[in-house]
């Protein structure tokens, strides 16, 4: 992989590690003094500078982490077990089930994917899960068609022709045979979808259908910041900027796994 991508690879792995053990270090997120509000950064004993309501910003920022995360992983990992497995399925069935899996999955492509995405989470209501049904929901049909044409290229090759004649079954053929040259343009194209993903739970956080206040996220940490835009602009800048790190950082690691694991770019 290039530099960038173990540079990308370093960021994650200091997301990741910041989630994990980062809450442990700071103070309390959601507990603020009033007569500490919209202190600048570098004041004493904070780093970053309070809020609005006199909550330390690094401590939110810290244990937002988790959540932004989890928001950006989960409904990736429900969109690639799921579109994989209607994918591979679509490639191998008799055409008409085909047109039938493919046909359907293509009416999500109606609607672009934040409206959608802002749809169903309204529907369902705010909440960090019912926003990362939402995600998951939208993500679905691009990997199916990732691992649907990557299906539909090993068909026809020899060694699947052989595993047919040796009475291997659909599944047998699905799990043993596809499922292992599928996997690698369906990481590489969820590992940028990641990114995508922080990006979109942030945004319904910010319109109010993601986590519910004073829960700490990035997306509503933006959102509370916006009242203070003149005041004090860093306050919105801070957690805007994690945002746009995380989702590069995504976008970069997938593009090295791409070039490392040979993916063709017709595959993705």
């Amino acid at each position: 992989m290039p530099v960038s991508s173990w540079i990308a690879l370093g960021v994650i792995g200091f997301l990741v590690l910041t989630a994990v053990v980062g809450p442990w270090f700071v103070s309390d997120p959601n507990v603020g003094e009033t007569s500490d509000r919209l202190q600048p950064a570098f004041s004493p004993g904070h780093l970053l500078g309070t809020d609005g309501q006199g909550r330390d910003v690094l401590a939110r920022l810290v244990v937002g982490t988790r959540l932004s995360l989890l928001a950006g992983l989960v409904p990736v990992l429900f969109a690639a077990v799921i579109g994989s497995a209607l994918g591979i399925a679509a490639g191998l069935v008799r055409p008409w089930a085909h047109k039938t899996i493919m046909r359907t999955l293509d009416v999500f492509y109606a609607f672009p994917a934040v409206l959608l995405a802002i749809a169903i989470a309204a529907a369902l209501g705010s909440g960090i899960s019912n926003a990362i049904i939402a995600l998951a929901v939208i993500l679905v049909p691009p990997v199916a068609r990732v691992a649907e044409t990557e299906t539909r290229r090993l068909v026809g090759l020899d060694y699947m022709e052989a595993a047919r004649a040796s009475g291997a079954g659909p599944v047998a053929i699905a799990v043993r045979q596809v499922l292992p040259n599928v996997a690698p343009p369906v990481v590489v194209y969820c590992t940028s979808l990641i990114g995508l993903s922080i990006v979109y739970a942030a945004g319904l956080s910010f319109l109010g259908l993601g986590v519910s206040p004073p829960t700490a996220e990035w997306g509503l940490m933006v959102s509370d910041h916006t009242q203070y835009i003149y005041n004090a602009p860093i306050l919105a800048a801070i957690p805007a900027v994690a945002i746009l790190i995380a989702s590069v950082a995504f976008n970069v690691l997938g593009d090295g796994l791409r070039d490392l694991l040979d993916v063709r770019g017709s595959s993705r």
